[in-house]
């Protein structure tokens, strides 16, 4: 009896109750939700950086959400937060994450420094895909402190960093023996013995790009096609010293090249593309016969037709 009349008088009050007050008894605020295990792996992976770090003026508790986010964070862009970052902010959003997996910081290039970049590349040695394309202000020190703190490294971009030497690329190819792609296009520092060096120690390279060098020659091409028998992608942009005879040593040794790139290299021809082609090996220069024909519609403004049967 007594129990009944209790659950009459529960029933009574909650019968009492507004609608927008039993509502708000059953809210649930963003900041209630677990945030490691729902907000920081579930909801803000979601959401581009620049949104994340204007969340950190809400209050002082976003400000701790959003920092916890960013410690925990695996890659970082600075293209999410727009054409530039301030050296402030990126020391600010990494200076406490030591989870980064991927690093990409070309948007930083026009200021960013050793003293700015090492620290993070010390505290991170999970680190498997660094982007430092363009990023002229680092020095050798730079690529050394990768080498010495990523041994997981899988792909490197360095393209456009004319501060790349031998002895740095010496200690990566040391270092990274899991690195799977690696762009050094204008990196004019570098001649054949460092090249050949890294192929030996780098069985693994399935990408590589020596774009922009006059200084490589079939030398180094060759000692990459015996040496990297699981090459896919091949750029030898502008390398005018590369011949026919290190693309043919290429189509022996690499049965898994996928695309290779030889624009402008005016000493590789059309004898030796031509088993690359049969294979379907996608290249970057036309077949003189294509070549040909698209130079003589530019001139008489259509194709003409040429029966190749004949």
């Amino acid at each position: 009896m007594i129990n009944n009349n209790v659950r009459g008088s529960q029933n009574s009050v909650s019968m009492d109750q507004k609608p927008d007050e039993r509502v708000q008894s059953h809210r649930c605020e963003l900041l209630d939700l677990p945030w490691e295990d729902v907000l920081v792996s579930h909801v803000f992976c979601h959401l581009p950086l620049r949104l994340l770090v204007s969340l950190q003026r809400v209050s002082k508790t976003f400000r701790s959400l959003i920092q916890v986010y960013l410690d925990n964070c695996r890659t970082f862009d600075p293209a999410q937060t727009g054409p530039h970052i301030p050296r402030e902010a990126f020391c600010s959003i990494l200076r406490h994450n030591q989870v980064l997996q991927h690093l990409s910081i070309t948007n930083c290039s026009d200021w960013i420094t050793d003293t700015d970049l090492l620290p993070v590349i010390g505290q991170n040695q999970q680190l498997q895909h660094v982007d430092l394309r363009g990023c002229a202000q680092l020095s050798r020190r730079a690529l050394v402190s990768v080498s010495l703190s990523c041994p997981r490294l899988q792909h490197l971009s360095l393209a456009h960093c004319e501060w790349v030497d031998s002895l740095a690329l010496r200690s990566l190819a040391d270092h990274c023996p899991l690195l799977r792609s690696l762009d050094l296009t204008a990196c004019r520092q570098l001649k054949d013995p460092a090249v050949c060096y890294l192929a030996g120690k780098c069985p693994e390279l399935r990408a590589l790009s020596v774009a922009v060098n006059a200084n490589i020659t079939d030398t180094a091409v060759e000692e990459v096609a015996k040496k990297c028998r699981e090459m896919e992608r091949l750029d030898l942009t502008g390398c005018l010293r590369v011949r026919n005879e290190a693309i043919r040593t290429l189509a022996e040794y690499c049965p898994k090249l996928q695309s290779l790139k030889v624009n402008h290299c005016h000493n590789v021809t059309e004898s030796s593309l031509g088993v690359l082609r049969r294979r379907n090996v996608e290249i970057d220069v036309e077949p003189p016969l294509q070549r040909a024909l698209v130079l003589l519609q530019d001139v008489v403004g259509f194709a003409p037709f040429i029966n190749l049967q004949i």
